[in-house]
């Protein structure tokens, strides 16, 4: 699934002008569980290769004792989604996800009617552990496929082939009311014809929510140090605009950048963060961004598992605490807004940003007569030449900063 990545100032930052939210946004739940069997090589993730059994036991209690220590920054709040991302959720047991899911249910307000989503690998399930995640509460899969090619998998650097990936995906539509399968395009040898089988499969297992990636080579990866041949820019374009056509014709919207879904199928808990919604993260490296009275709070777990461990039993799981500069927040905002299909209704941008719409409006303006972007009185929106170039819309709200 997409993920935010937080901008962080480099200490703490004092509000240069007051701020009043009247509202608080929806909270969501992230849960970040750090291991992986094998670290892929395109993966910029905060993900560990588990050398032997990972310390279940342990870093069950650390997140329990993470939430309870974040509790008095939302109380009274109620949690409308979590999402168990990593890493490789699914290397926990059924029994864990039930003790975490019992906990969650116990100290903070979540919701009944909560999207509660987990990540999982096909090389790490089976049908006895989908019925145990089902059973604890999950009601929501989201499974790393990328692609059901053995060739493109083994480039990929993958632990499942493209046998246990058709098994994963008729088991998650078997086991769980909603599931996404995640896939990428433009890979190493990849053409045309074989990023639209990709999909083709997909289809064939009735997915409510598909992701689509262009595979990109992220600083800091085994990728980036050994670049592998992948296809033209015009090539993976051409692969970007047929997998839209086709999955417009089966029925999936193609509502954020890299996600399609069909009718009221959208993934809630990636909705509020494009809705510029709060979340709290808790686990090795989790981020969370936190709407107070009168500031914006973003945190930030301590990265590596180890050290996580070692800090959240001396009752210190956060390693940086920092608020959002006031002029920031407008960017923030649209970083994230901006990857709908929809936009956003202006009163939102107050809303979530406690400033008045005309802090943008000349630049608002700007991208219009531009046509990046549909400026009306229930919807800013990016047009379609300003979803092709995102970056550049987006760069039209950084000129003054």
């Amino acid at each position: 699934m997409a993920r935010t990545i937080p901008i962080f100032a480099e200490k703490r930052q004092s509000t240069a002008a007051s701020l009043e939210f009247r509202v608080s946004p929806p909270l969501a739940l992230y849960v970040h569980v750090p291991w992986c069997v094998q670290k892929c090589p395109y993966c910029d993730f905060n993900s560990h290769e588990a050398d032997g059994a990972i310390p279940e036991r342990e870093y069950v209690d650390a997140l329990i004792a993470d939430l309870q220590a974040a509790l008095p920054l939302i109380w009274g709040r109620p949690v409308v989604s979590v999402f168990f991302g990593g890493g490789t959720p699914s290397l926990l047991s059924p029994a864990a996800i039930d003790e975490l899911i019992a906990a969650f249910r116990a100290l903070a307000m979540l919701s009944p009617e909560a999207e509660i989503t987990l990540e999982a690998n096909p090389g790490t399930v089976e049908a006895g552990k989908f019925a145990g995640f089902r059973a604890a509460g999950v009601n929501r899969l989201s499974l790393g496929i990328q692609s059901f090619n053995d060739d493109h998998l083994k480039a990929l650097g993958r632990i499942h082939g493209a046998a246990e990936a058709r098994r994963a995906a008729q088991l998650a539509g078997e086991y769980f009311p909603a599931f996404n399968l995640d896939l990428m395009y433009g890979l190493p040898g990849q053409t045309l014809k074989q990023s639209l089988s990709d999909v083709e499969i997909a289809l064939s297992f009735r997915p409510p929510h598909l992701s689509c990636y262009q595979l990109t080579l992220e600083p800091n990866t085994r990728f980036a140090a050994f670049p592998p041949e992948l296809p033209e820019g015009d090539t993976c374009a051409d692969m970007q605009e047929a997998i839209e056509a086709r999955l417009a014709t089966a029925g999936y919207a193609n509502y954020e950048t890299s996600a399609f879904a069909q009718p009221d199928r959208q993934c809630r808990h990636n909705l509020n963060y494009w809705y510029f919604g709060d979340y709290l993260g808790i686990g090795a490296g989790a981020h969370s961004k936190l709407t107070l009275h009168d500031s914006v709070l973003r945190q930030m777990r301590w990265k590596h598992p180890k050290a996580y461990l070692e800090n959240s039993r001396k009752g210190n799981p956060v390693q940086e605490d920092n608020q959002v500069e006031v002029a920031s927040l407008p960017f923030e905002f649209l970083m994230n807004a901006l990857r709908l299909a929809d936009g956003f209704h202006p009163g939102l941008f107050e809303a979530r940003t406690a400033r008045p719409l005309s802090t943008i409006l000349p630049q608002l303006r700007a991208a219009e007569a531009e046509g990046l972007l549909d400026v009306g009185p229930e919807k800013i929106a990016p047009t379609l030449k300003g979803r092709r170039f995102l970056n550049v819309l987006l760069e039209r709200f950084l000129e003054d900063r």
